[in-house]
């Protein structure tokens, strides 16, 4: 029998080598976990951590032996902080690309269930509302910041919050800048589960040792299905959220400092 020659997918220690300067990653059993950082660190926000997520997405899904995937931060915070040094470059290649990517790729190029455990407040929780299954801590906080200093809602998070709150609800914290706390969250079915801080990993590791249970098939045509209404959502409103984001930016050019939301959350 002929064999073709297939060509080859980056390997795990490759992939995990690459992005070890923003992503740590561990593999047990299928299960990868992927803990988001900053010279071990909380995550300091700017273009290369824009840049290195979807990427990385991308490489884990096209990884076959990778089966569930868990998604996390480094304490105290999710996303807590942008970087003062750093500006995004509102052009396509940098800004367009990579903020269309983050989610796509997540979306679309990991078709394995996935995990996210927010292990305090931030912002760009939408990448965490995205996956399957989202636990989170008690003192965790989901907010769309961007109206609030200046920025058209264009990447991502007013997106979740319509699909997973509504119309009303979404509005409202986005005109406002109300900080939607996590008992609030599990209550509006944005949230399955509240847990402890030092429990939290724990908790997403036991989830996807239940999900493992099944056949391989199972898991990843499941997974399909549940991803059908963020991969409708994304195709019909994502690139156009993006676009106006970005065209807002180039016309008024705001001063989108997120680390005064931060202050909010440390009282």
């Amino acid at each position: 029998m002929n064999t073709m020659n297939l060509v080859s997918r980056l390997k795990f220690e490759e992939y995990k080598e690459k992005y070890a300067d923003f992503i740590r990653m561990e593999r047990r059993n299928g299960i990868i976990l992927l803990r988001m950082h900053h010279n071990g660190g909380p995550v300091l926000w700017n273009e290369a951590m824009h840049n290195a997520l979807p990427q990385a997405f991308h490489d884990v899904g096209n990884d076959m032996e990778n089966q569930v995937m868990i998604l996390t931060s480094t304490d105290p915070y999710w996303i807590g902080e942008s970087d003062p040094n750093a500006e995004f470059r509102f052009d396509y290649d940098t800004y367009y690309v990579d903020a269309t990517k983050l989610l796509v790729n997540l979306i679309f190029d990991v078709d394995i269930p996935t995990i996210a455990a927010v292990n305090g407040p931030g912002f760009h929780t939408e990448i965490a509302l995205l996956c399957d299954i989202t636990i989170c801590t008690e003192d965790s906080v989901f907010q769309d910041a961007h109206f609030s200093v200046g920025f058209v809602p264009g990447d991502g998070q007013l997106l979740t919050f319509q699909e997973l709150i509504g119309v009303k609800r979404s509005a409202y914290a986005l005109y406002t800048g109300e900080q939607i706390d996590a008992r609030t969250a599990y209550d509006w079915g944005m949230v399955n589960e509240i847990v402890s801080k030092d429990g939290l990993v724990a908790r997403a590791w036991e989830i996807a040792g239940k999900i493992m249970k099944q056949p391989r098939a199972t898991r990843c045509l499941t997974h399909q299905l549940l991803t059908r209404p963020w991969k409708r959502r994304l195709i019909n409103d994502f690139q156009g959220h993006v676009a106006q984001e970005g065209f807002a930016a180039r016309l008024d050019a705001p001063d989108h400092d997120l680390n005064r939301i931060k202050d909010t959350w440390d009282k």
